[in-house]
């Protein structure tokens, strides 16, 4: 069985233009960001007969998801990405762009209180994903996702036996195939 892992072609936005950011800011932002367009481009998928396709639900993963398979598509919540929750009470805190994320993923890893979302609430998503996939008889699956999710994932599957690659920052628009 195989389990083909894509992270969403690379997103039409922009970086600030301000170095130093608000939370406010930065929130503005990440909406923006989210509902962005998408530079298409190709995917090689290995020359694998996928058989299903996963995706998340946001725009940028859903129109990758479409462009690169041809076949049915599940398009779920359960592979959004992390979301970033603001940090500081203190709304005028400035911070440059990677130090919001640097932090902002920090306090997620942590399972800081700020966040709606611990990881291990993730964990178990992601779980729950990978179970559904696996009931479906070995059916080779494609999942079209984000940078971060990707890499919990990745962890999902080395825990059920899957042998894969590693990701570090995962490329926009690359296929990373794991296998059982």
């Amino acid at each position: 069985m195989k389990i083909g892992l894509v992270r969403h072609f690379k997103v039409k936005k922009d970086f600030p233009k301000k170095f130093l950011l608000t939370q406010q800011e930065l929130s503005q932002w990440i909406k923006e960001y989210d509902v962005a367009d998408i530079e298409e481009g190709e995917v090689d998928l290995g020359d694998i007969a996928w058989k299903r396709c996963f995706t998340s639900d946001l725009p940028r993963a859903e129109k990758t998801a479409r462009k690169i398979y041809q076949g049915p598509i599940t398009v779920t919540k359960a592979l959004r990405e992390i979301p970033i929750c603001p940090l500081f009470r203190n709304h005028e805190v400035k911070l440059p762009l990677w130090a919001w994320g640097l932090i902002m993923r920090g306090a997620w890893l942590c399972n800081h209180r700020s966040q709606i979302e611990v990881k291990q609430d993730v964990q178990r998503r992601l779980a729950d994903v990978i179970d559904e996939i696996m009931s479906r008889n070995g059916e080779d699956t494609l999942i079209v996702s984000h940078g971060i999710l990707m890499v919990s994932m990745r962890q999902e599957l080395l825990k059920r036996g899957f042998k894969g690659p590693r990701l570090g920052t995962p490329a926009n628009g690359r296929l990373y195939v794991f296998e059982k």
